[in-house]
């Protein structure tokens, strides 16, 4: 079993806005925190991707809200208004530990589309030859209910995925999962269960959104991808460093097998366009490594084009699997059912979900 070690090199570090604001205000004694904590890591040689909230409630304060807004509207006024201010106060803090940043503000269509998902990885690893700390934000201020994350949890994992992160630290307001029958916090996660999933529960405060919910979902994204991933209380001094090097928070196990780079952005890193629908003979093909093949589809839902990425549902609607499709919807609907020369997903391109053999 793969136990956490000091020595990971690339972090991806996750910041919400329950952590470093609090009403309406950013806490600059928790900033400092943080910034210091990052920079001890980067002068360890090791890599540092900084996944950060904050802007709304940043454009909150400068703009007097007292609650956050609920249209998208107002949302992207208050993020166009706090990122700057933000991205400053950054600046000026890690530049008292000779540390460069620079700012990546990204969407759900970055990651879906696969050249500008390569791109923006291909960005970060340039960065990080120069020594440079990416800080990364949704890039709330254009994003619409389409293309939103909806939080940063969920962005910390991909930026992981995308990075090949070796661990993702997300730095919450609690030490850690709680379990409340217990009354204890939860020290190690070996898989993420539906008792497990129980435990979470979602908030809504003043500046951010969320809960252990989705950081939960976040963590699932990271340990399928074989990374490692710790909660931990980003509230308290030093508790980052003693996440990485102590275990302290809540450590979940990734998967023995990390997924190959182009499988990891298939089954996380892109959205599903639509779905097919298979038979029970193709689903056990498709588990024991196969591609799938026209004969075993019964199904097609939704209109999608050649390498857009599809869901993989079986006869009971369950979706198992995710892959890059060959052809067309139209022309899927064609064949199904039928012999075909070539396969509609070829096994490279296709993932199976929640199985511990998908690295094939």
């Amino acid at each position: 079993m793969r136990q956490l070690e000091e020595g990971y090199r690339r972090i991806t570090v996750k910041v919400g806005a329950s952590v470093i604001a609090s009403e309406n205000k950013l806490d600059f004694k928790i900033l400092n925190f943080i910034v210091s904590q990052i920079s001890s890591l980067m002068k360890e040689e090791r890599e540092v991707i900084l996944v950060t909230s904050g802007a709304i409630a940043c454009g909150m304060s400068i703009l007097g809200l007292k609650k956050r807004p609920t249209s998208l509207s107002d949302l992207q006024a208050a993020a166009a208004v706090g990122q700057n201010q933000l991205m400053k106060i950054y600046s000026e803090l890690f530049k008292k530990e000779d540390i460069i940043v620079s700012q990546i503000l990204l969407t759900w269509e970055d990651f879906d589309n696969r050249l500008r998902y390569l791109n923006a990885k291909e960005t970060i690893f340039t960065l990080f030859r120069y020594k440079v700390i990416p800080i990364i934000n949704e890039n709330d201020t254009v994003s619409t209910d389409e293309i939103r994350f909806g939080d940063n949890d969920k962005l910390s994992a991909l930026v992981a995925n995308l990075t090949e992160s070796d661990l993702l630290v997300i730095l919450s307001d609690i030490d850690g999962l709680y379990d409340l029958k217990e009354k204890r916090y939860i020290d190690l996660v070996e898989e993420i269960t539906p008792v497990i999933q129980s435990l979470t529960y979602r908030v809504k405060k003043d500046v951010s959104v969320g809960g252990m919910s989705t950081k939960i979902e976040a963590a699932k994204i990271a340990t399928d991808s074989g990374i490692p991933c710790i909660i931990t209380n980003g509230k308290k001094e030093l508790y980052l460093l003693r996440a990485i090097k102590e275990r302290k928070g809540t450590l979940f196990l990734p998967k023995k097998k990390r997924l190959l780079a182009k499988k990891r952005w298939i089954a996380f890193g892109s959205k599903s366009k639509g779905k097919i629908f298979v038979d029970d003979g193709a689903k056990e093909a498709l588990l024991k490594g196969k591609s799938l093949l026209s004969v075993g589809v019964t199904d097609v839902s939704g209109k999608f084009e050649r390498n857009d990425v599809v869901s993989i549902l079986d006869s009971g609607f369950r979706d198992f699997g995710r892959g890059r499709v060959r052809f067309s919807s139209d022309k899927v609907r064609r064949i199904k059912g039928k012999k075909y020369p070539q396969e509609v997903i070829h096994r490279d391109n296709l993932v199976i979900l929640n199985n511990s053999n998908s690295g094939r």
